[in-house]
């Protein structure tokens, strides 16, 4: 069973749309995604232009959909489909339930919803090493004693849990869990602080603006971000992505349940590996591929190779 990953922001790198495949599917997306949006989307991965959330977010959505329909040129299909934060808008695309136009729509609206509550002097850093018991606890400690909150954003892993909040309080409490016995405490390329309590008003205004997208059932699996669980309507969905920029990311709860589900091979989307990272680690018996790591021939045929292993 063939599942695909979507990063999600922090993922970015500079020119990493231009280093995506020559195929005409890839062609296609870009083209489509510049019309729909009127700029040209290849001036989005500059290292000017990715200081913006909204450029990074467009980016992010705009590759993992272009992979999508490269492979499905070449007959892979997935049955499964997950991104992390912002990446479950391509994951969405990807199984049907939204169409590309409105997910470029949805995501630019999600991320100047997100920019313009936090234009500055937030982010995120990653805290490898602690469980999420241990970051919560330093966390209501950190938050008593210095009177400094961070959150809990995403568990992407069982030792590697995103923090979010004031810049401050984040370079404060990496220095408390290194100390604590963190094996590695960094910030992230991410200037808002997501997937928190921070972010509930643009939150509501999300989900008003999702009541008018068109949504649909989806015809593969579509494991969404809050439970980390599959989704099967289209009501469902819309909640997902319109929520889930308040709520921790279950990333390691969904990748388990898409192992418990049968997917034996994993396609990562550009940019990067980190899902391929996290899914070698904790599951090494799994083919997992970061198609940025490959040409794609070469991806297509180590997939097609593994698929056909069983």
């Amino acid at each position: 069973m063939l599942a695909l990953l979507f990063p999600g922001q922090g993922a970015q790198t500079d020119g990493f749309l231009h280093r995506l495949p020559e195929h005409h599917a890839v062609r296609d997306t870009l083209a489509e995604a510049s019309q729909v949006l009127g700029v040209d989307v290849l001036t989005l991965d500059t290292p000017d232009a990715l200081r913006s959330t909204v450029a990074v977010q467009i980016g992010l959505t705009v590759a993992g959909v272009a992979l999508t329909r490269a492979l499905a040129a070449e007959r892979f299909v997935p049955e499964i489909s997950a991104g992390l934060s912002v990446g479950a808008y391509p994951a969405a695309v990807s199984c049907g339930a939204i169409h590309f136009e409105d997910a470029l729509k949805m995501v630019r609206r999600r991320a100047e919803l997100m920019e313009t509550a936090y234009p500055s002097g937030y982010g995120l850093a990653a805290i490898s090493g602690l469980t999420e018991y241990q970051v919560e606890t330093l966390a209501a400690r950190h938050a008593e004693e210095e009177q400094q909150h961070v959150y809990i954003g995403n568990v992407n892993a069982p030792r590697q849990i995103v923090i979010a909040g004031p810049n401050d309080a984040l370079d404060a409490f990496i220095k408390r869990a290194l100390a604590a016995g963190a094996r590695k405490a960094t910030r992230l390329a991410v200037s808002v602080p997501s997937h928190c309590e921070l972010l509930a008003q643009a939150t509501d205004e999300l989900v008003a603006y999702a009541k008018d997208v068109p949504f649909h059932a989806p015809q593969s699996i579509y494991v969404g971000n809050r439970g980390g669980r599959p989704l099967y309507t289209a009501d469902a969905i819309r909640n997902d992505l319109a929520t889930n920029i308040r709520h921790t990311v279950r990333w390691f709860d969904a990748l388990t349940v898409m192992q418990e589900m049968g997917a034996h091979v994993l396609i990562e989307a550009p940019p990067g590996q980190v899902l391929t990272d996290i899914a070698h680690e904790y599951f090494p018996e799994t083919a997992a591929l970061a198609a940025s790591t490959f040409s794609f021939d070469r991806l297509v045929a180590t997939a097609r190779r593994r698929l056909d292993a069983g």
